[in-house]
């Protein structure tokens, strides 16, 4: 059960206020110039107007910026002309490099009946292997490009939403306890209205983004899912198999929860989870952790998990510490053993913490039930 082609993504309710000098689609193209009758000074971005030449040869665009816009060779020598500014598309890549919004699950796995391989998401982390590996710098300003889009697109679709991260191993398999308790974390949280948001890859950060969508179902919905699922329980040996799995359980249980993910081909053995509707993928990993984190304006859970995990703490703490984006947000860790013992990151947070705000933004809970209210008490 494989995606079918995305469809074009709604204008997010947020968008005009936040940024009412972009133009990113056709239909925000012919309400400005119908409504104000020039494009001057107006950023258009990835939007095809192909179709556009008679209004581009007779419009006002001086001041203009036009980013991998495709259009006709007479529309773009009149509108340069006219002091804009046109960055055409760029030919033969696998991805968008002017994106204006973030990604969908549907987007990044389309094809995937030909196999993962066949996919963007595993064409373009091909692309990037390549590039990095020949030292490119216009590839390199292109990745640049790519992840500057990204995360306006994401500043755009988060206006107003209050945003826990739920970090994790992406190690944790399907069909085990914990991934289901994950996914029932991710649901609790949604429920309370917060926007889920995780590091967008398998394991828990699946889990959670799986818990996210199921929502609005009934409770009996996430067991079934997870039963589903269970029957391909890792992303190794076949990448297709296990995004199978989850575009089957969308496919039954349509139109699911919103939530975020945020990965990265930095990583991109490890493929994107299919359960977040929203998902800002970067090549950039150090500008995914820090913009996933920063994001996070209402708490991070953290879940069991290794180096990056830990890292991900660390990252998180450093602002609270200094307090460098205000009041420091709450910060739950899950499970004493792992923490305390097998990777002992909460004595070293709690001796960071000392006497400082912070303090009383932290919290060690053993079991994933308690997170969440964990949680909802550090932000009292």
């Amino acid at each position: 059960m494989h995606p079918t082609p995305a469809q074009p993504r709604p204008e997010h309710p947020h968008h005009r206020a936040a940024r009412d000098r972009e133009i990113e689609s056709l239909a925000e193209f012919d309400e400005v110039v119908a409504t104000h009758g020039t494009l001057g000074q107006y950023r258009v971005q990835a939007v095809d107007l192909t179709d556009r030449t008679d209004v581009l040869l007779t419009t006002d665009t001086a001041g203009a910026v036009f980013l991998g816009c495709p259009m006709s060779p007479e529309a773009a020598a009149r509108i340069g002309a006219s002091g804009a500014l046109v960055f055409p598309p760029v030919p033969d890549l696998p991805f968008d490099p002017y994106r204006p919004f973030v990604h969908s699950p549907e987007e990044l796995f389309e094809s995937l009946d030909a196999g993962y391989e066949a996919t963007p998401d595993a064409r373009s982390y091909a692309w990037f292997r390549q590039t990095t590996a020949d030292g490119d710098i216009f590839a390199s300003m292109l990745r640049s490009i790519h992840d500057d889009a990204v995360s306006d697109a994401l500043d755009e679709l988060l206006v107003g939403a209050r945003v826990v991260g739920v970090m994790g191993g992406h190690a944790m398999a399907r069909g085990t306890a914990e991934y289901a308790g994950a996914a029932r974390l991710g649901r609790e949280l949604a429920r309370d209205g917060f926007m889920v948001a995780t590091g967008g890859g398998p394991g828990a950060m699946e889990a959670a983004n799986l818990g996210a969508y199921a929502a609005p179902f009934d409770d009996g919905m996430l067991d079934e899912a997870l039963e589903l699922l269970a029957k391909a329980p890792s992303f190794r040996p076949s990448i297709t198999d296990w995004a199978g799995a989850a575009f089957e359980v969308r496919e039954r249980w349509p139109d699911g929860g919103p939530s975020v993910g945020i990965p990265t081909w930095f990583y991109g053995h490890e493929p994107p989870n299919a359960f977040a509707a929203y998902i800002a993928k970067y090549f950039a990993n150090a500008t995914r952790e820090d913009g996933l984190l920063a994001r996070s304006n209402a708490g991070v859970v953290f879940l069991p998990g290794a180096a990056g995990t830990v890292q991900e703490i660390f990252d998180n703490a450093t602002p609270n510490y200094y307090e460098s984006r205000g009041e420091p947000t709450p910060m739950v860790l899950v499970n004493e053993a792992h923490w305390s013992e097998r990777l002992p990151a909460w004595q070293l947070l709690t001796s960071l913490a000392g006497e400082r705000a912070m303090a009383s933004r932290i919290a060690l809970v053993d079991r994933i039930e308690q997170a969440s209210q964990a949680l909802k008490r550090l932000s009292d």
